[in-house]
């Protein structure tokens, strides 16, 4: 079982961190991953850097540009990422844009990822119908779960389709804005929870955008399964490198 839907079984709320691999130095990307799983963390999300990232924050944007900066391309990502499954044994989920997974080609990132333990790919630009007719096949021939993402404004009808073709979780942008933009949750939000949650879709949901601290980390969960950070991560490496990741992830889960 790919060791996504292993950790979705759990009986507990998920914490997913995101960072973007080569920040804030290209060789961190291991050392942070080590530390996170380390530190009580479910799944890490390694943010493949792209020039143009449509759905990222400034603040996830100045990593990735940092990182692209620093040299960081896919190939030096799968280099670094070769033995990672000797150290590490929590769900590791690549994020990036579908060109730079295009230009390497689809087949040949999907083996890639399996040869070395990546068990699933979150490509915001690659719409559902796409994946669904021409990709679905490859990503399964590999075993790689492909996450989707809605928002508040994903009509029914799509979101139960996106549900249909899902086979780990489905990735619930908190609101329509960029990622980093907002500081708790109000009514409106939360009401999306509540009415996404009472869909029973047959995936769980983990909520991502607007998620900092130990508050919105709990308000996030109370209606789905986990909640992603990415943002809040991010200022902190940035603020004090890798030597306070312990009280970063402690500081949201209690």
């Amino acid at each position: 079982m790919n060791k996504i839907n292993q950790k979705l079984k759990e009986d507990k709320k998920l914490l997913s961190i995101y960072f973007s691999a080569g920040y804030p130095n290209l060789n961190d990307t291991v050392s942070i991953i080590e530390n996170l799983e380390k530190n009580g963390v479910d799944m890490i999300e390694i943010g493949l850097p792209f020039s143009d990232p449509l759905a990222d924050g400034p603040t996830i944007q100045a990593s990735s540009t940092q990182a692209l900066k620093n040299g960081m391309t896919t190939k030096i990502l799968f280099d670094q990422l070769k033995d990672i499954r000797k150290t590490v044994s929590i769900p590791l989920i690549i994020m990036g844009y579908f060109n730079p997974i295009l230009q390497y080609g689809v087949e040949a990132f999907c083996k890639k990822c399996k040869d070395i333990g990546i068990d699933g790919l979150i490509i915001p630009d690659l719409p559902v119908d796409v994946y669904n007719e021409q990709y679905k096949s490859i990503f399964q021939k590999y075993g790689i779960i492909n996450v989707f993402l809605i928002t508040p404004q994903t009509s029914v009808e799509r979101i139960e389709f996106i549900d249909s073709i899902s086979e780990g979780f489905i990735y619930m942008v908190s609101s329509a804005s960029v990622t980093g933009s907002s500081s708790g949750f109000g009514d409106e939000q939360t009401s999306y929870f509540k009415r996404i949650a009472d869909m029973n879709l047959k995936n769980p949901q983990i909520i991502g955008f607007g998620i900092s601290n130990n508050e919105t980390f709990k308000q996030a969960t109370q209606y789905a399964k986990g909640a992603i950070i990415g943002s809040a991560f991010i200022k902190h490496l940035t603020e004090n490198r890798l030597s306070k990741i312990s009280e970063f992830t402690t500081s949201v889960l209690n």
